[in-house]
């Protein structure tokens, strides 16, 4: 009777930067972390208004999933090169076309060229200023990056100060943004499921277009968002993707294009 020998665990090695894109030194042998992956779904949605099927986004988001199942990275970890040196998207309109570049750190991930319509062509004539990121804009792209979290009183609290912000008014208007994600918020405490949960998305899809007033995102902004977020929240953390890092994403597309 033969018995069967035990199997060894399999080394995985983590998922690095260097696997999937063309890049060099540090951060080519750095594994991809799940808050990277977090920091460009939403720069992407910024720019595109939704997240590129194969762009570096679902690439790193893929790649980051992989490394936290295998025990390489936990949910909150960035990278430090993509913390201290940033994650961004630019776009650079030129007659006719735009040219949108997505880097890590200073390295480029991916870049595109794409038409642009023949309205938007025209204005581009002569003008290659980028209209910067509101805070209207940077909440809109949080139903992509993060539509189907439901939404907690740290949401609503993120919202909140995100609303006081762009209108620069701490008056609550009914049936504003920030009266819907409260609503939102103290309904789901009542539920025990997240499928009957009323989810970010339906509170922030067309955000922009549903602030009485808006301006563009800075980092002082940023910082109000995430202290609302975090004070609002038992665990003290900022969810990926979300509100604050929404905020955050577009303050630094920003200060990087000005």
């Amino acid at each position: 009777m033969s018995q069967q020998q035990p199997q060894r665990p399999e080394t995985e090695q983590p998922l690095k930067y260097g696997d999937f894109f063309n890049v060099k030194g540090e951060l080519a042998d750095q594994p991809i972390a799940p808050q990277d992956a977090a920091m460009m779904q939403s720069a992407e949605a910024m720019v595109f208004g939704k997240n590129q099927k194969g762009g570096p986004a679902s690439v790193m988001q893929a790649a980051a999933a992989k490394n936290e199942r295998s025990g390489h990275a936990s949910h909150e970890d960035t990278t430090q090169l993509a913390g201290d040196e940033g994650v961004t998207v630019a776009e650079t309109k030129l007659p006719g076309r735009r040219i949108i570049t997505e880097s890590v750190a200073g390295q480029v991930l991916g870049r595109y060229v794409e038409p642009l319509p023949v309205t938007a062509a025209a204005a581009t004539e002569g003008d290659v200023e980028e209209a910067p990121i509101t805070i209207g804009e940077a909440l809109a792209a949080t139903a992509l990056t993060a539509g189907e979290k439901p939404v907690e009183q740290s949401d609503a609290a993120a919202i909140q100060a995100a609303e006081a912000r762009a209108t620069g008014s701490c008056i609550v208007t009914p049936g504003g943004l920030a009266a819907t994600a409260q609503s939102a918020a103290s309904a789901n405490e009542g539920l025990a499921q997240d499928v009957d949960k009323i989810k970010l998305n339906y509170v922030l899809t067309g955000a922009a277009a549903k602030l009485p007033a808006d301006k563009a995102a800075t980092r002082q902004d940023a910082q109000g968002v995430m202290e609302a977020e975090l004070r609002n929240n038992p665990s003290l953390t900022a969810y990926p993707g979300g509100v604050a890092a929404s905020v955050a994403a577009a303050a630094r597309l920003n200060e990087r294009s000005s």
